[in-house]
Formats: C-alpha cells, structure tokens, sequence
C-alpha cells in the first residue's frame, strides 16, 4: 500500500507542488467505476492528513457505494483558468489515482463513509517557466518520478 506520506518522502517537492494544488479550492472532482463499468464523476472534498490523503461519501451516495464494490478511483484538483497576459500564469493541475480502501466513519452515524487512498499515480501537469510548453510530470511508487514535455 502506498500512502501520502510515502510520496512526501520519495519526492518532497514534487509532493508540496500537488498538494498545494489539491488544498487550494475545497472543492475537487472524482471518478469511480459504476457497477456497469462506465465512470462516474462526482463532486468530492479531500484532505491530506496524518501522511494520508482522505476523502468520504455521504449517506446512500453512489460514489460511496461505487468505490464500495470497485475501489478504483481518479482525483483531480480544481480547475482554473490561466491568466491572460504578458506572461501567462497557470498553476497547473493535480490527479491521483489508485484505490480506495475503507477507513471508517466520516461522523458519528453508521451510514456515511471514509476513504483513505492507496496510491498508483500522481500526476502534476503545469507550464514551463517560460509558459511555452506543457510539463507532465508523474509519480508512481515502482517508477518515481518522470517528466515529459510538450509543446
């Protein structure tokens, strides 16, 4: 199993970058697999905590129960758009994706559930700094880091 802590560890700044996109909008998108295998995107809260990247369902949600009987998933950050300009700033965008393995409870009540994330790949796509090429960059725990770039 490879948790956040794990990433942190391999490549600390590469991890900081990921992780500041994912905490900076609450909200971010997930996709799991429904039961007749197409994808499902759903609205979703994460948060890095304890070297673990955490995330739930409410009750009787279909993500909950997709990720209940098929645990892979893809998170992607919040998406913005660039800012136009002289120089053209963009922060870039953040997806992991592995599976989902039960964590226990969100509150109190028996019903509404939590997820904590074992980790395949971490992506971070952004722009050079001269904001001439697209970087992608990706994390996977047998592979470390790589890099391609694009114009």
């Amino acid at each position: 199993m490879t948790a956040w802590r794990d990433v942190e560890r391999a490549e600390p700044e590469f991890a900081q970058r990921v992780r500041a996109l994912f905490d900076a909008h609450r909200h971010k998108t997930i996709a799991t697999v429904r039961a007749d295998g197409s994808p499902r995107i759903s609205g979703i809260e994460a948060v890095f905590q304890d070297g673990e990247l955490a995330f739930g369902s409410m009750p009787n949600a279909r993500k909950g129960a997709d990720l209940r009987r098929d645990p892979r998933f893809a998170l992607h950050s919040a998406t913005v758009d660039p800012v136009e300009g002289a120089e053209a700033q963009w922060p870039g965008e953040a997806k992991i994706s592995g599976r989902a393995r039960a964590a226990g409870s969100i509150t109190e009540g028996p019903d509404a559930d939590r997820f904590h994330a074992d980790i395949a790949e971490v992506v971070h796509t952004h722009l050079d700094p001269e904001a001439t090429m697209l970087v992608v960059e990706w994390w996977t725990p047998t592979q470390g880091l790589r890099r391609v770039k694009r114009q």
